[in-house]
């Protein structure tokens, strides 16, 4: 999954931890500034695309732009 979303979305840091159907990931991108979280995560589904329907049943996810992740 990790590499769908490199794939799929300019990122400088992603982390995916998960059994196969259930996940969750951190994801940094420079992409996300001035976007609130639904928006960020719907940028990440549409990454995914139709894997999220076939393949992952559940994600869960912290989406940060570089700053906050430097912060956290």
């Amino acid at each position: 999954m990790r590499q769908y979303i490199v794939d799929g979305l300019p990122c400088q840091h992603v982390e995916v931890q998960g059994d196969g159907q259930h996940f969750e990931a951190v994801i940094v991108s420079a992409a996300f500034e001035g976007k609130r979280s639904l928006a960020r995560h719907q940028m990440v589904y549409a990454a995914l695309g139709d894997k999220m329907r076939a393949e992952i049943h559940a994600l869960s996810m912290r989406t940060l732009t570089p700053a906050e992740f430097e912060a956290s």
